[in-house]
């Protein structure tokens, strides 16, 4: 599948996840029902509950980590959030930014886009915004933001390289970002690689973790730290899904690991 279409797949997939309850999304692994069974998304996703700023109405379930927890956002500062859903992630940030600060959010689903300004509209901020727009090539002048955070959305972006370099043209001189994102150790299965489900809400858009934080250094960013890693155990009920049980066993004994990633650096 070409980037074009991987793209359109993204769209089409968190476009009907939009319109989901999070209930609904995290009682099927890719956040869409039947992709992936009973399997509870959760194995990905991180409590929210007790952040200042967090609204439930914003959180669908579809994180990989908490990546405002180590942003180093401070009050005035203008955040950029990118892949920003349904608006999780920047009402967090807006509670610590306070009026004096801004919060963009981009995303380049129209549904998702929808829901967060309904969102914002409903809590009444006048500094924080969604943005329709690519993150291989977003829509904002060169050195606009102190901060850029994502929260497992680098993953589904077919270019990467691109998507680094795009941030830090956009980032301030001295500024920063923390993403949380999916990383693997090894090689995937084919299987699992190239199904545009998975694609789309889990693991297969991942790829290995030195090449991802190696994408980060060729960009430019210095000063990288990873703060958390969390190994992902597959359960049976996804690989019986893509692989025979003799791939299963291989997959095993390779300890090829799937991990939430959330790391920093700095322009």
């Amino acid at each position: 599948m070409n980037p074009k279409d991987l793209k359109l797949v993204v769209q089409e997939k968190y476009g009907q996840i939009a319109s989901q309850s999070k209930l609904q999304n995290e009682t099927s692994c890719c956040g869409a029902t039947g992709c992936c069974s009973t399997v509870d998304y959760t194995i990905f996703s991180e409590s929210y509950d007790a952040l200042k700023g967090y609204n439930p109405d914003a959180d669908l379930g579809l994180g990989c980590g908490i990546p405002t927890q180590f942003a180093s956002i401070k009050q005035g500062d203008s955040v950029l959030d990118l892949g920003s859903g349904a608006g999780n992630d920047c009402f967090v940030a807006r509670a610590i930014v306070g009026e004096q600060g801004k919060v963009t959010g981009l995303d380049f689903t129209d549904a998702m886009l929808e829901k967060a300004r309904a969102n914002n509209a409903k809590l009444g901020f006048t500094n924080v915004e969604f943005i329709k727009g690519d993150i291989e090539n977003m829509p904002f002048q060169n050195n606009q933001f102190d901060v850029i955070v994502s929260n497992c959305v680098l993953n589904l972006v077919p270019d990467k390289s691109k998507a680094f370099a795009e941030m830090m043209r956009v980032l301030v001189v001295g500024g920063h970002f923390c993403v949380s994102d999916v990383v693997i150790k090894g090689t995937l299965p084919e299987k699992l690689q190239q199904d545009a489900e998975m694609y789309a809400g889990c693991v297969s858009g991942a790829i290995d973790m030195d090449n991802y934080l190696g994408l980060i250094n060729d960009a430019g960013f210095s000063n990288t730290v990873v703060h958390k890693l969390k190994k992902v155990e597959l359960p049976e009920e996804i690989l019986t899904n893509y692989l025979t049980d003799e791939e299963i066993h291989q997959f095993k004994k390779d300890e090829i690991g799937i991990f939430s990633i959330t790391v920093s650096a700095k322009k």
